[in-house]
């Protein structure tokens, strides 16, 4: 089983948060992470942020990363989407 968690901050409080799981054995772990990605950004209404070299970075060495205004095209109206793995088969 695959979980990521994800969570919305503004204001340095946890406005959305979700879990999406995935127990596909066939995907890699990185089709996981982009599946997961976008159905955490179908149901907060996100754009697709990008992966910046300091988000991927954070993302492989601690598991956790940061999706802050610099990593959308649109604005955002919070201050960044947070991802984290918390279970991996």
């Amino acid at each position: 089983m695959f979980r990521l968690w994800a969570k919305i901050f503004k204001d340095n409080r946890m406005i959305k948060d979700m879990v999406v799981s995935n127990d596909n054995p066939n995907l890699r772990r990185t089709q996981k992470i982009f599946s997961a990605i976008d159905d955490i950004c179908s149901a907060f209404d996100l754009p697709k942020p990008i992966w910046l070299d300091s988000t991927i970075a954070d993302f492989k060495r601690y598991d956790k990363t940061r999706f802050v205004q610099d990593n959308f095209i649109e604005p955002i109206d919070f201050d960044y989407l947070e991802i984290h793995v918390i279970e991996e088969d």
